[in-house]
This record gives C-alpha cells, sequence and structure tokens, in this order.
C-alpha cells in the first residue's frame, strides 16, 4: 500500500509541476506522508526530474 502511496507522489508532482507554488505544497504533504525510505527516494527522483526545470529548484530546501 505504501508503493501506492509513493507512485502517486510522482503523479501529482508531474502534474503541478508547471506552477513552482503548487509543486512546493505537494512536496511539503507527500514529505510529511511517505515513509523514511520513500522520502530518499523521492530525492533522487527529484534531482532528475528539476534538471530541466530551474524554477522547481526552490523546492528543493523542504527535502533538506
Amino acid at each position: 500500500m505504501a508503493r501506492a502511496t509513493f507512485d502517486y507522489t510522482i503523479t501529482v508532482l508531474k502534474k503541478v509541476s508547471f506552477n513552482s507554488e503548487l509543486f512546493c505544497k505537494e512536496l511539503k504533504k507527500a514529505l510529511e506522508n511517505l515513509l523514511p525510505n520513500e522520502v530518499e527516494e523521492l530525492n533522487i527522483w527529484l534531482q532528475c526530474f528539476i534538471e530541466n526545470k530551474p524554477d522547481l529548484l526552490i523546492c528543493m530546501a523542504l527535502i533538506k
């Protein structure tokens, strides 16, 4: 069941990536709901995903 939450999180983040405010809001919610190992996996995914989206870089501060 937890994996479904992670997959849903990825889907939502992709859909709101057009708006950095929404992206940060959804990322914050995800960090509250995911397990620690999923947060690490999300961090890896985020680094790849925002590589070409510099406006989302500010959201990475939420992870640290």
